[in-house]
This record gives C-alpha cells, structure tokens and sequence, in this order.
C-alpha cells in the first residue's frame, strides 16, 4: 500500500508523539512552579524564623535560648511533613497525582498567607507562638504532600530513561527557586521598611504568597493526569491502603531512603536558615549581606541541580549520590573556617559555594527514590521515604547546630556533626538498588 493510506498511521504515531511531547512539557513546567511557589513559602518562614520570630514573639528570652525557642517551632512543620506525606500519599496513589497536588498547594498558601496575620508576644502574648507553631504544621502537612506527586508528575510523562533523572531533577529545580524567591522578598522588604523591618516589613512577603497560588492553581488546573496512573485506573490495580501496602512491601527501602538524605537535608538548613541567626547573632554579621549571599547561591543552584540529574542519567544516580555526599562531608570544615573569618568577601564565597555539594545529592535524589517504588504504591513510598527525613534531618539540623555552638562555642563542632550525616547517607545510599537506565512504567514487586 502506498499513498495517503499508508502514510495516515505514521501522521498519527508523530501527532501522538508531538502531544505526549508538549504533555511533557507542560507537566515539567506544572511541577517545577508549583514546587517553587510551594518552597517559596516553606522558605520565607525558614529565613524569617532566624531574623524576626525570637525577638517578636519570644522578647522576654535570652538572645540564644529566643533562637532554640524559634526553631523549635521552625522544627514542627518539618514534623508534620511526614504527616502530610501519609495522608497526600494515600490519595495520591488512589485519585491521581494532579488532583492532590491542586490540595497540596491550597493547604500551604492558605497557611503561609495567615501567619503574616499572626500579632506578636506585645499583642496577645503566648499565643502568637501557639498560632505560629498551628500555621508551621499545616505548612508542613502541605509541603510533605507536594514532593512526591510534583516528580511522579514529570517523570510518570517521560517516555526514555536516558533522560528521566533530568526530568525528575526539574521539580528539585523549585527548591533553588523559591528560596531565591523568598531570599529577595525579605530583602526588598527589609530595605524598605527599614527600621520598621520588625514591625511590619516581615509580613508583606507572606501576604504576597497568595498571588503565587492563584498562579499556581491556574497552571495545574491546565495539564492531563500522568499516563502511568492512568494505566493503573485502566488494569484495575488501584491499590486500597496504599500506605498499608508500602510498609508492608517496601519498608526498607523507604527507611534507608530517609537516611540517605541526611547529608542533603540537614547541611542544607544549616546553610540556608541557621546561617541567619548564626552571622548575625555570633558573628555580628549585616543581615543583608547573608540575604544576598545566599540569594546567588540559590541562583548557581538553577544550574548545578538539573546538571547533576543529568550526571546521573550519564554515570547512574547512586554514584553521583555518594559523590555528592563525602563532598558535603569535607566542605562544611571549609564551609566554617571562611564564615569564622567574619571578612565579608569569604562569608559571601562560603555561603554561594555551600548548596553546590547539597545540588550533587539533589539533583538525582528525585529519580533515586521515586524508582524505588513500584507505580500503584510509588506516590506513597516516595512521599514517606522522603519526607521522615524532616524528622531525623532537616528539622532538628538548626536546633542541633544552635545547641552544638552554645556548647562548644565554635563552628567546627557543627561541621562535625555534617561530616556524620554525610558517612551516614553514604552508608545507606549504598543500600539503595540503582535503576538508572531500567523501564520503571510497569507493575513490579521487589
């Protein structure tokens, strides 16, 4: 046969293929602003938190036990997020990955919104700190439900594995984003407001956030559920108890997958959030100069995270993972002795030059833990796997580098500690199956 005839299958594999294409597109660029504006605001009550919170709502304490007092409640919205792991991760493997992202993002603007409206310790005395520590967990819940469904929204619509680490890499990309984001909100605030920073000046950027849901909702509301939950709906292998399953099938990988980011996770708050009160505080450093140093660190960081995916696609996630991670180790003593110098040039060098070892682990981490999970059960075990590690990791990070100074009065002891968590995640990255290259779209069990 020949002719229109013959031509008309092959005018309708390339149509099919130019739509899963701009499908793809369109999913890639859906997660990656969702994470961002989800982060954005996950972020700004990070840097907040170092810069307003003890002095607002705990004015009667010690400078330092003020500092542990903010962070605790800083620590309970990464307590939460597991929480909301489980919860977005039932639904996510039970309605779609789209449906629950649209949640995800509601929960956390809508609580980000109201902690801008939250009066200080003047006004109504404990309970600022009480409707803080409420809003920080729903915070919490929000963000612990928008990682896993914002990767499995990319990389369930990437057709090759050669590059599926690239793609899954983008929604990480939100991350480097929306601190930048936050980083120059404060500091555009912070420059006008002035001497009214404290009273005022904070708040705006949180009130701002609701801008960036709106926008937010309009772009996912566009895009098409993922081809691999669409096939799970279609062979009937809905899972009931999704997070009764995982645990039952899938426990070890989801905790060793919550140690392997120790060295991503905890370093990373304590060069991005305990920097704030730690240059300020110990070091007598000028607020905005931290402000713009890690705002450029958050912008090399759009380079390094997708560029480390990539690696991983090229040398296979687990290597470039431990790589990432024993230079994680060696750098937070580097990191310290050039931020102890208290010369602005070497504060500016250390902090742009912190989140490039954080980026190796980061960038393939997405891929690295999401494979790990067979596709009925995946939204789950990814979310859960992911998100413990705000209680052994990110959570406690700031809190325990705050104690560690106190205690020992100087930075090295905080490298120290970065130096376990990096033999710890090599240890169990290690334990981790590498399935670089492999056809993960079907069912299977391990």
């Amino acid at each position: 046969m020949s002719g229109p005839a013959a031509s008309a299958p092959l005018m309708r594999l390339a149509h099919s293929e130019a739509d899963h294409q701009a499908q793809l597109r369109r999913a890639v660029i859906a997660s990656t602003i969702g994470t961002t504006i989800e982060w954005y605001d996950f972020f700004l009550y990070s840097i907040v938190t170092g810069l307003v919170f003890a002095k607002l709502y705990f004015p009667k304490s010690d400078p330092l036990v003020g500092t542990l007092e903010a962070f605790l409640i800083y620590a309970v919205g990464f307590v939460a997020r597991p929480v909301g792991a489980a919860i977005f991760g039932h639904f996510g493997d039970r309605i779609g990955r789209k449906s629950t992202l649209i949640a995800t993002l509601l929960l956390m603007g809508i609580a980000t919104f109201l902690v801008a409206l939250v009066p200080g310790y003047q006004t109504i005395g404990i309970w600022g700190a009480i409707l803080l520590t409420i809003l920080r967990f729903i915070q919490g819940v929000g963000v612990g439900g928008e990682w896993g469904g914002s990767v499995l929204l990319a990389m369930e619509w990437t057709q090759t594995t050669k590059h599926r680490g690239f793609v899954a890499s983008w929604p990480q990309f939100g991350v480097p984003a929306g601190l930048f984001i936050s980083n120059l909100a404060v500091l555009a605030f912070s420059a006008l407001s002035g001497p009214d920073f404290l009273t005022w000046g904070w708040r705006v950027p949180f009130l701002l956030s609701i801008i960036l849901v709106g926008i937010g909702l309009w772009i996912r509301l566009g895009i098409l559920e993922t081809p691999t939950f669409r096939n799970i709906i279609e062979t009937k292998r809905v899972e009931r108890a999704p997070m009764l399953e995982v645990w039952r099938k899938h426990a070890r990988e989801i905790i060793v997958s919550a140690f392997a980011r120790m060295a991503e996770q905890a370093p990373f708050y304590i060069f991005t959030a305990f920097v704030f009160s730690y240059g300020v505080t110990a070091l007598h450093l000028s607020r905005n100069l931290l402000l713009k140093s890690v705002l450029v660190a958050s912008v090399v960081s759009w380079i390094t995270i997708p560029l480390a995916g990539h690696l991983s696609d090229r040398f296979g996630r687990r290597n470039v993972y431990i790589f990432g991670a024993v230079v994680t180790g060696i750098f937070g003593w580097i990191y310290f002795a050039m931020l102890d110098t208290q010369a602005p040039f070497w504060v500016f060098i250390a902090i742009v030059l912190s989140l490039i070892p954080h980026d190796l682990m980061y960038g393939p981490q997405a891929a690295l833990i999401a494979e790990s999970f067979t596709p009925r059960l995946r939204y789950s075990g990814a979310s859960v796997g992911y998100q413990l590690a705000s209680i052994i990791a990110g959570g406690p990070a700031p809190m325990i580098a705050t104690a560690l100074f106190a205690t020992y009065h100087s930075g090295y002891a905080i490298a120290a500690f970065i130096t376990v968590c990096a033999v710890i995640s090599v240890i169990a990255t290690l334990m981790l199956k590498d399935y670089t290259g492999r056809d993960i779209s079907e069912e299977y069990d391990r």
